[in-house]
């Protein structure tokens, strides 16, 4: 059983846990890094497959490619907006995976534990659920510690594995910047920019029934 300082330091990290663009060039210590990657490692995973690996990228050179990948995707994604919100976009960050001293690409092997997986023979997608349950850990973890992190979610797989090497059947799911901040925001980014409002939960919640409320 959990007490009542654990249970609030849980929802702690789970509410303040935030989408991070900017860092600081401090180092981070090896031994934290694999207590973060530890937890990712113990995220759960349908049928046991634990899908995932983890490149650390803390090479400048490997970085400046990156950000490259993501900042092409971002500009051609920026056309379906129009106005305030297309600024807003091209506003958001890639910098952060050139400034943060460590960038952690997942990955997913949707081949592991063979083709018969529990779970992943009726839901294929099952395997990236699994990755995002231990990318999750990861972020929960990196808040604990006192640290910042970043998901830089649009970029050409293909332009990743290009750069990082990465064989044509892995998916590379998420590149996760990680380093210290002085600005860690009180609400995510997207919401201090007003560019969506936080959905009310009771308006998500169906009975019995997709659209019946009672």
């Amino acid at each position: 059983m959990f007490t009542r300082e654990e249970k609030d330091a849980v929802y702690k990290a789970i509410y303040g846990r935030r989408d991070v663009r900017t860092f600081l060039p401090n180092e981070i210590s090896k031994e934290t890094i694999h207590k973060i990657l530890d937890a990712a490692h113990h995220g759960p995973s349908v049928g046991f497959m634990q899908p995932w690996n983890f490149i650390l990228i803390s090479s400048n050179e490997v970085k400046e490619k990156l950000a490259w990948a993501a900042d092409k995707e971002r500009r051609a994604l920026a056309i379906h907006y129009e106005g305030k919100k297309e600024e807003d976009f091209l506003a958001l960050k890639i910098q952060g995976i050139k400034e943060a001293p460590l960038t952690i690409c997942v990955t997913c092997d949707p081949t592991r534990g063979g083709s018969h997986v529990l779970g992943r023979n009726s839901i294929p997608e099952t395997d990236i659920m699994s990755t995002a349950c231990a990318i999750q850990n990861m972020w929960l973890a990196a808040y604990a510690e006192g640290l910042a992190m970043g998901w830089v979610s649009f970029y050409k797989k293909n332009d990743v594995r290009d750069i990082l090497n990465i064989p044509p059947h892995i998916e590379p799911v998420a590149l996760m910047s990680i380093g210290y901040t002085e600005n860690y925001p009180e609400k995510p980014i997207l919401e201090q920019a007003n560019w969506e409002k936080r959905r009310s939960l009771e308006k998500l919640i169906f009975e019995n029934e997709w659209g019946k409320t009672e």
